[in-house]
């Protein structure tokens, strides 16, 4: 009766043995389920943090962008102002012949078709409206030659679209022009994409 009792009691412990040897796999799988899922999860918030400072540095230069584009526009309210030009002092709003139909072309300070279009557009705007406003057109270039070539290219094209405004009924009297030259871009001059976007004529309207 003993040795029946001892081969029981040597079943139930090789059971037990054997079930917690189970257990003990089963629960190294798991784990080694979690920590995979958990590496998983960390890669995804680490491409998710990465494409995060990628969308915040492309808006940083946005901002950038904008703060320039107002800078030159606030220099032309200062200057028309110091000049005694306007009647209320005020920044209306302002027109970039930037866009990829009407840029200028390479060391050229030649309207295309488009870009007479857009100035018809924009002549007929201000005679609609029938303000008393005075015009600033700033002329912009690439960093390609000099910088003393790039300010007289810069009036050039400034120079181009004031005649073309003048002969479509605009007073010149209520026209300046000025040359930033390269010194204001709006994109990098590594590309070719970024010096024709910096190759633009911004008009600014003041009243």
């Amino acid at each position: 009766m003993n040795q029946s009792k001892l081969a029981v009691a040597a079943v139930a412990v090789l059971a037990i043995v054997t079930s917690g040897c189970a257990t003990k796999k089963y629960v190294e799988g798991e784990v080694a389920g979690v920590n995979q899922r958990v590496d998983g999860v960390q890669a995804q918030v680490e491409d998710t943090q990465t494409k995060l400072k990628d969308h915040d540095g492309r808006i940083t230069q946005n901002a950038q962008a904008t703060t320039q584009a107002s800078k030159t526009a606030q220099d032309a309210l200062d200057r028309a102002v110091a000049a005694g030009k306007l009647a209320e002092g005020k920044f209306l709003y302002e027109t970039v012949l930037s866009d990829d139909k009407v840029k200028f072309s390479f060391d050229k300070a030649e309207l295309t078709d488009e870009a007479r279009a857009a100035l018809d557009g924009f002549a007929e705007k201000l005679k609609g409206e029938n303000k008393n406003v005075y015009i600033e057109i700033q002329g912009h270039t690439d960093n390609v030659g000099s910088e003393e070539y790039n300010l007289k290219l810069g009036e050039k094209r400034a120079e181009v679209v004031r005649r073309y405004l003048s002969q479509k009924g605009i007073a010149l009297h209520r026209i300046s022009v000025i040359s930033y030259g390269e010194s204001e871009p709006v994109a990098e001059n590594n590309t070719r994409e970024g010096r024709s976007a910096n190759r633009r004529v911004v008009i600014v309207v003041l009243q």
